[in-house]
């Protein structure tokens, strides 16, 4: 069993991020990157809203940066996936992988959270081409444009409030006649002349090929199906902590987030979360960036402490 001072459980942003600076304090991080290094923002096409860079990049580029820099300073990468964890008994942890086995005297989690996609064909192959879950990340480019947001929750209609800065008409696909989100919102949605509604309505299909050029409606009560046009689709209806794994270990919200405390400690002592996995609010690269830094300093702490 392979004997480790840090290790680090996903590989995007607040991975990376933390990554870096356990590096320069000298702990040799591993990074146990998944089979994707870097992430949602891996998939990423274009990133405008990253600090110091002023012409923007792209997220593999992003990703490529990050990891060039953690390694500099020490940090291993291993592409592989967890699949077990003993955290119970304390520090040192057991961490296993479908290739190798662990112990690690302090863990941080950056595991992440996915957004619930549809699962409708033209979905998966048209995201970042016209199919969003992020409408602050990619709003500014359907700039006088027509978007369709699905979901009918606060999400929903924040992201959709969000984009009537930039599109030219907002329509909102609910499979109800009525909206979840909380009444300020739904004041606000029901005010705003860019936003219109549809529904009790389903989208079945995304239309396009090399970009989003409508989507494919049914009515749930009337099984009529309608063809809309449309430059994006923006999909709210929820996301999933990946957070599995640790059920049963760590205090998890009723929505299985990680709980932290404000060293970004969840309830094992040694075991830190950042990014998506502890974060159901912000889920921006900017946060992860920050949220990583914090669990990285605080684990190095903590070891500290320990000596």
């Amino acid at each position: 069993m392979k004997q480790e001072k840090v290790i680090i459980i996903g590989s995007g942003p607040a991975g990376l991020t933390a990554a870096l600076y356990t590096g320069r304090a000298e702990l040799s991080p591993l990074v146990v990157t998944g089979m994707q290094i870097g992430g949602q923002i891996s998939i990423t096409n274009e990133v405008e809203n990253y600090p110091g860079f002023p012409d923007g990049t792209t997220g593999p580029e992003l990703v490529e940066k990050m990891q060039k820099q953690a390694e500099r300073f020490g940090a291993r990468m291993v592409m592989d996936e967890v699949t077990e964890v003993d955290l119970m008994k304390g520090s040192p942890f057991h961490v296993k992988t479908y290739g190798e086995e662990y112990e690690a005297e302090a863990i941080i989690i950056t595991v992440g959270a996915s957004p619930r996609r549809l699962g409708v064909p033209g979905e998966e192959s048209l995201i970042g081409k016209g199919v969003s879950y992020c409408a602050t990340c990619d709003g500014f480019f359907f700039r006088n444009k027509d978007v369709v947001v699905v979901g009918g929750g606060d999400s929903a209609l924040e992201e959709g409030l969000f984009l009537t800065r930039f599109a030219r008409r907002v329509r909102i696909i609910h499979r109800r006649d009525e909206l979840r989100a909380g009444e300020a919102l739904k004041k606000r949605a029901f005010a705003n002349e860019k936003i219109s509604f549809i529904w009790d309505s389903v989208v079945e299909e995304v239309l396009g090929e090399d970009k989003v050029t409508g989507v494919r409606v049914k009515n749930v009560k009337t099984d009529e199906v309608t063809d809309l046009d449309t430059d994006g689709v923006f999909i709210f209806i929820g996301h999933i902590p990946q957070s599995s794994l640790f059920e049963g270990q760590l205090e998890l919200d009723d929505r299985g987030y990680l709980l932290t405390d404000n060293r970004m400690m969840t309830n094992i002592p040694g075991v830190f979360a950042a990014g998506e996995i502890q974060d159901p609010v912000y889920r921006q690269i900017g946060t992860s960036v920050g949220q990583g830094t914090a669990a990285a300093m605080m684990a190095e702490r903590w070891l500290e402490e320990q000596e």
